[in-house]
């Protein structure tokens, strides 16, 4: 066994450690759950493990695992373990109603943020930023915090996917893993106190946390970004020293720059309005997503997008579905107790396990500090390539971004700068339980 193999083995076995306690209280605390368990685990967990495992160790076959686990997994549903809607086909087809637009709005931008950053990268925008950007680390540096910046308004995956374009650009196409590793924390960190910054802390506003309760979040976040910034910025700088001057035959496309504004525009619009007046129907239809698209339609006269990009962004999103589906089906019907080690457990689950669910137990459940919940949540999922979605869709930019064995050991300081995040704002501000939601 190689060293990466060990360290992809050890952060897995952690991961799911950490996962157990809510394992095992699904198991033994849950009249609704009737399945079969080894143990007090039960067999879902093993399985959606072993799919983990799988993806970390295979990294050249993730979709195929991915998608033979989505269909393993809800094969043993359909036939031993019944949903928590019921069981069999029934309970399986009521399942897929209950989550069909958490898949389809993240389907629906994964898609169209690629075509986007495609957009904005033609713009030649990114060719002209050399212009004002530092001419060593420290540009480095400040394109990380521009990528945190976006992110406390837009979606995470723009952030990235606008972040990974310039990084494309100013570096000549050579983009270290550890700072994509680095990119895609900061899109999260950014989004990690703000309510319109990302799926999770949009979650806690609808479910009536004040944005204010979760603005504490950017203390941890701010902190994170300079314990991982600086050492992936170093490693850019080493790995492809940032370009110095801009071409001065560079002409910007004010066209597609003003696309980019629109379809931005149009997600912050949509999104603001279905948490602010229409959140009774938020569950209902993916609004986010199918706003981003007819933005692109409607523009698309324009500047036609490179429409054969979405085949291969396709294949990624297809990856991150499944993984999402696989978690949505795990017999997880509350948390342990809400503490501070708690919430600090849940971002390194994150990095594996789908945090939309994991918000929903804790909103339920009640007792967090929602400022600690946000950043563990948002964060976490930054330390392993699939553990959000911004990463995957960076990954489709970058297809060497999808190895858990790289990631980890060129993005060592992503859970650093998380540990180290959390811990600064506990000694703070310390951890104030708050009431349960629903």
């Amino acid at each position: 066994m190689t060293t990466t193999t060990r360290i992809v083995a050890a952060a897995l076995l952690f991961a799911v450690l950490l996962a157990g306690p809510a394992a095992v209280q699904a198991a033994t605390a849950s009249a609704a759950f009737q399945g079969p368990s080894i143990g007090p685990v039960p067999v879902e967990f093993i399985l959606f493990a072993t799919v983990l495992a799988g993806v970390a160790l295979f990294h050249a076959h993730t979709l195929r695992i991915a998608l033979g686990g989505a269909a393993l997994i809800s094969l043993y549903k359909i036939l031993v373990s019944p949903f928590k809607t019921g069981a069999g086909v029934g309970g399986f087809a009521a399942h897929l109603g209950h989550e069909w637009v958490i898949l389809s709005n993240l389907l629906l931008l994964l898609l169209g943020f690629s075509l986007l950053a495609d957009l904005f990268e033609k713009s030649e925008v990114p060719a002209v930023l050399p212009r004002f950007l530092p001419d060593d680390w420290k540009g480095c540096f400040v394109l990380l915090v521009l990528v945190f910046v976006l992110s406390s308004f837009l979606d995470n995956i723009a952030a990235a996917m606008i972040g990974g374009a310039v990084a494309h650009t100013v570096f000549r196409g050579k983009v270290h893993i550890g700072y994509l590793a680095a990119i895609v924390a900061a899109s999260n960190a950014g989004g990690a106190g703000s309510v319109v910054g990302d799926t999770t802390t949009t979650m806690m506003w609808i479910a009536g946390v004040h944005p204010i309760d979760v603005l504490e979040a950017f203390i941890a976040s701010g902190v994170a970004m300079v314990v991982f910034g600086i050492p992936a910025s170093l490693q850019q700088q080493a790995y492809s020293p940032i370009q110095k001057d801009a071409d001065a035959r560079v002409h910007v496309d004010w066209v597609r720059v003003g696309i980019v504004i629109v379809i931005l525009a149009a997600a912050i619009f949509v999104n603001v309005m279905i948490n602010t007046r229409y959140s009774d129907i938020a569950d209902h239809f993916p609004f986010l997503g199918a706003a981003v698209w007819v933005a692109i339609l409607a523009c698309a006269a324009l500047r036609a997008p490179t429409w054969s990009l979405l085949p291969g962004a396709l294949k990624g999103s297809v990856f991150l579905l499944s993984l999402v589906l696989c978690a949505s089906m795990m017999p997880v019907e509350q948390l342990p107790a809400a503490s501070w080690q708690t919430a600090m457990g849940l971002g390194f689950v994150s990095a594996v396990f789908d945090n939309i669910p994991l918000t929903a137990l804790a909103l339920k459940q009640g007792g967090y500090d929602w400022g600690f919940l946000a950043y563990a949540v948002g964060f976490g999922g930054s330390m392993i390539w699939f553990g959000s979605s911004a990463g995957v869709a960076l990954s489709n930019m970058y297809p060497q971004a999808r190895s858990v064995g790289q990631w980890l050991r060129h993005g060592w300081h992503v859970a650093l700068a998380y540990v180290v995040g959390y811990l600064v704002m506990l000694a703070l501000i310390g951890f104030h339980p708050g009431a349960a939601l629903r």
